[in-house]
């Protein structure tokens, strides 16, 4: 293999695929990328994948020998980092990767690269056309709602419904939901996606670095792919049924409040330096007396009592939260003010924005 191209193109590449690399010792060409420039169409493809996620990236590349190796990539990602020419080229050298560039000279030890896994395809279904910005924005708009854990897979994914004209994005630990509704989506094509929530971090920093408008979106029961602008991400997605959260959704509020999100933000900032370890605040609304307050308590620190300016309806209630639960959907809601919608005492808030149909936030109280 001999190529040249520049600088920027390889080491975006490489970044990319660097983060998807696997860590397992009994496979170590899994923290490999795999430079496959075999097809020699001016350009060079670079693979990386863990056995639960892949990724190829396009370079675009003057070839002069076709080739294909396998180098580790945190060692190429930091040989090409360190550079400081714009051309770089690359070839093998008795089966080992040199990379050259203005007075600089690296050889890198490569792995057997037929031990390589295939990428799989991604999906029998046509691909659709999606926005790549909302998408991006549907997956970060919902991502942290998800379960860090495993042990139940549906909670710890981000599930993902396109419908004609729409992708809807949703989260939840049974804790607190979130929903966000992408509209405009072109096709009438419909599926139903769960990604672990791993695979959708990864792949909401993959559209990141996408330079299109549109990507392509096509799934079956057991992967997903998403492909554009070069860059291709294959993901596998979890053989489970997300809940049937539509259900627990209130039809009604027993009290309603309109606040200006950065006051609430505000209160909820300070309250957390006095709710001590357990972060619990407790929330009062009091209609007639046109009274909107939280309250936080700890031993070690002391207690706060602070009001806030609010449209408020219905009846009174104190109800207490975990402040980050509250917190976490603030900076998602592009409205400067919030609708808290109540159902009652030990039942769920609905948290949306004044101006933001698109975005519904659910949270369960606390029992104290």
């Amino acid at each position: 293999m001999k190529l040249t191209t520049t600088k920027e193109k390889i080491l975006s590449a490489i970044q990319l695929t660097e983060r998807i690399t696997g860590k397992k010792e009994s496979l170590p060409v899994l923290s490999c990328v795999l430079l496959d420039a075999t097809a020699g169409k001016g350009e060079m493809v670079a693979r990386a994948t863990n056995l639960e996620a892949g990724i190829e990236v396009n370079v675009p590349c003057e070839i002069e020998d076709k080739g294909i190796i396998a180098v580790s990539a945190s060692v190429l990602s930091q040989t090409l980092r360190s550079i400081s020419g714009e051309k770089i080229a690359l070839k093998t050298e008795e089966g080992n990767l040199v990379v050259e560039s203005r007075g600089t000279r690296t050889l890198i030890k490569a792995l057997p690269h037929e031990e390589f896994p295939a990428l799989g395809a991604g999906g029998d279904t046509k691909g659709m056309s999606v926005s790549r910005e909302e998408l991006m924005r549907g997956i970060q708009s919902v991502s942290y709602a998800a379960s860090p854990s495993m042990i139940r897979p549906e909670l710890g994914s981000v599930y993902v419904s396109v419908r004609p004209g729409a992708i809807v994005c949703v989260a939840t630990d049974s804790f607190r939901l979130a929903e966000k509704t992408i509209s405009g989506v072109k096709g009438k094509s419909e599926t139903e996606l769960l990604i672990p929530l791993k695979h959708a971090l990864e792949l909401a920093h993959v559209l990141e670095r996408i330079g299109t408008a549109e990507v392509s979106l096509s799934a079956d029961e057991s992967q997903m792919s998403i492909s554009a602008d070069g860059v291709r991400y294959v993901s596998r997605v979890v053989d489970g049924t997300f809940p049937n959260y539509k259900e627990i959704m209130p039809k009604a509020f027993e009290t309603e409040a309109t606040v200006l999100k950065n006051d609430f933000a505000e209160m909820l900032r300070k309250a957390r330096v006095f709710s001590g370890g357990d972060q619990h605040v407790g929330l009062h609304v009091y209609p007639k007396r046109k009274i909107f307050s939280a309250t936080a308590r700890s031993a070690e620190v002391g207690e706060m009592s602070d009001s806030i300016d609010a449209a408020i309806s219905g009846n009174d209630l104190d109800i207490n939260f975990h402040i980050g639960y509250l917190a976490d959907c603030l900076s998602i809601i592009e409205s400067d003010s919030i609708i808290l919608g109540f159902a009652g005492a030990g039942k769920p808030l609905v948290i949306r924005g004044v101006s933001d149909a698109s975005f519904t936030y659910l949270v369960m109280p606390l029992n104290r």
